[in-house]
């Protein structure tokens, strides 16, 4: 039987506030750090998304693990506009990495959730 238990990221406050991105290059800020090992059936599964408060829109880019740009997804926050899907629910594991750069910093802030998944 497979289990899912809501977390908060884990480089998120305590509360789950927001993650405020303040590098503007990779290696970005520290989102979340998956679960360990490879265990088929074992993973957290993430959710983003960005808001920004600035007075123009703003690149972001979400790094995955090595900082490949293979990896990387790159998208435009428009600004003012509220909470934008990022990560729609993509699957990690073996402690990979979720980094984030903005092309403005403190302006973007990254609210989200991962949902561990075990079977």
């Amino acid at each position: 039987m497979s289990t899912a238990v809501k977390r908060k990221l884990s480089a998120a406050a305590a509360g789950n506030t927001g993650i405020e991105i303040t590098t503007t290059s990779t290696a970005g800020d520290l989102i979340h750090s998956a679960v360990a090992g490879t265990t088929a059936g074992t993973f957290d599964e993430i959710w983003l998304w960005a808001q920004n408060n600035y007075t123009a829109d703003v690149i972001l880019t979400v790094e995955f693990g090595s900082h490949d740009h293979a990896q990387n997804i790159t998208l435009t926050i428009p600004f003012k506009s509220g909470l934008v899907p990022v990560v729609p629910g993509l699957p990690l594991q073996n402690t990979l990495d979720v980094n984030a750069f903005a092309g403005t910093p403190n302006v973007i802030t990254l609210f989200g959730f991962i949902n561990l998944i075990t079977d």
